[in-house]
């Protein structure tokens, strides 16, 4: 119950070696008491960040960059709870996390979405009985409107500017319900989500047409627990899962010319620039089968055996924390 939250600086990327490798540690600027787990947490801004908590708590923290100190800047008492808010355990864990400076978005496992803003003590907005069953995560569609995943399998888009307590659109994997634990969508194609779950699959929906993803991709042994596109470079998409393995997914022009085969750590992927993004490119993730097209799987840690719980990716950078308790960045993503 007694964890820390940790600001680190990975280094200066400005100052790599001529082959562009970094001399030097990562070192842990500072940390704070975080009471509960740490289910989710994202930057709001350049010195704030929202953590979820298992105890349904979230907290903006702020980081004093002048003298590298943490300190809790503002915080919702049991946002999530299964009984009522004033009993003394009834907080339900919160989730995940999103936040569109000064909005935050939570929810969690009592099935509440919640509407914060950075400024004001009390929620924007609150949908109570959001979903049946527990939400695992939640990101912005558009600045009013957000995507969430639960455990029954479904994906819901939520209108924020509706006052109606129901989802616009429900899309849900076929068959069996398989719990959906990730969600990321396209940074350009707005249309274009990629989900995650325990079966270890990887799902991609168009929003525009049907309730069903256009492509199910056989992925991880194990539950995957998070999905992100690469914010500049989509067609590159990267996932993680409790089978140790993180992987890269490349659908990039110029993956076409390769064979279509997993290459266990091997590195073959062209950094590539804005202008490259056209059409093809995009409907790369929404063919009905893209590995047969054109894709190039990559494990970019072959040999770890523990649970890969979190990534995060920006320009050449990756990074990821695993069971080991230890956070790996690796700085060569397209070299």
């Amino acid at each position: 119950q007694d964890n820390r939250v940790s600001i680190w600086s990975a280094g200066d990327l400005g100052n790599a070696g001529l082959n562009g490798e970094y001399h030097g540690e990562p070192h842990l600027l500072c940390d704070i008491q975080h009471n509960g787990d740490v289910m989710d947490m994202q930057f709001l801004d350049q010195e704030r960040m929202v953590v979820a908590s298992s105890t349904g708590t979230v907290t903006i923290f702020r980081h004093h960059q002048n003298n590298q100190t943490l300190s809790a800047n503002h915080q919702w008492e049991k946002a999530h709870y299964h009984v009522d808010q004033d009993t003394s355990c009834g907080g339900a864990a919160c989730t995940g996390v999103v936040c569109n400076n000064p909005e935050i978005v939570t929810v969690g496992e009592d099935g509440r979405i919640n509407l914060f803003r950075a400024d004001q003590r009390d929620a924007v907005r609150t949908i109570d009985n959001a979903d049946s069953s527990t939400l695992h995560a939640v990101t912005f569609l558009r600045t009013t409107e957000i995507l969430t995943v639960n455990s029954i399998g479904q994906l819901k888009i939520w209108d924020l500017r509706q006052q109606r307590n129901e989802p616009s659109q429900i899309f849900s994997l076929a068959g069996d319900r398989v719990p959906l634990h990730c969600v990321d969508r396209h940074p350009n194609q707005q249309h274009i989500v990629a989900t995650g779950g325990q079966d270890g699959m990887l799902s991609i929906w168009d929003i525009r047409q049907g309730t069903m993803p256009v492509s199910l991709l056989n992925a991880h042994e194990a539950e995957m627990w998070e999905v992100h596109f690469h914010p500049s470079d989509p067609e590159h998409l990267f996932t993680c899962s409790e089978d140790g393995s993180l992987w890269h997914w490349d659908t990039s022009t110029n993956a076409s010319e390769k064979p279509s085969f997993l290459h266990q750590g091997g590195r073959t992927t062209a950094y590539l620039s804005h202008s490259t993004i056209n059409q093809s490119v995009v409907s790369a993730w929404l063919s009905n089968d893209p590995t047969k097209d054109r894709m190039e799987i990559t494990n970019l840690i072959p040999n770890q055996t523990l649970s890969v719980n979190s990534l995060d990716v920006l320009g050449p950078c990756l990074v990821y924390g695993t069971d080991a308790e230890a956070i790996y960045v690796n700085r060569q993503l397209f070299s």
